[in-house]
């Protein structure tokens, strides 16, 4: 799926940027973005530094979800296609 039709999914309203399915879609955006600039630029150690912060914290929220709201969360690991 594309981030626009993720977004209307996952969203609580139209203008939310804040909840937590929309925050980790907006970094796996992100994430997939870096992974591809790195693959280019291999000696560029502060994205990667940002890049591993990212992902520590897509995973606090993921986990965060998974406890709160097990169904969003499952669903939203297998719309994003991330291995957990």
């Amino acid at each position: 799926m594309d981030k626009e039709a993720l977004l209307k999914k996952y969203q609580l309203h139209r203008e939310d940027s804040g909840s937590v399915p929309v925050q980790v879609i907006l970094l796996t955006e992100e994430i997939n973005r870096l992974v591809q600039h790195l693959q280019k630029h291999k000696k560029d150690y502060d994205s990667k530094l940002g890049l591993l912060k990212m992902v520590s914290k897509r995973r606090k929220f993921l986990s965060y979800l998974q406890r709160k709201d097990n169904k969003t969360y499952h669903s939203l690991v297998s719309d994003l296609g991330l291995r957990r």
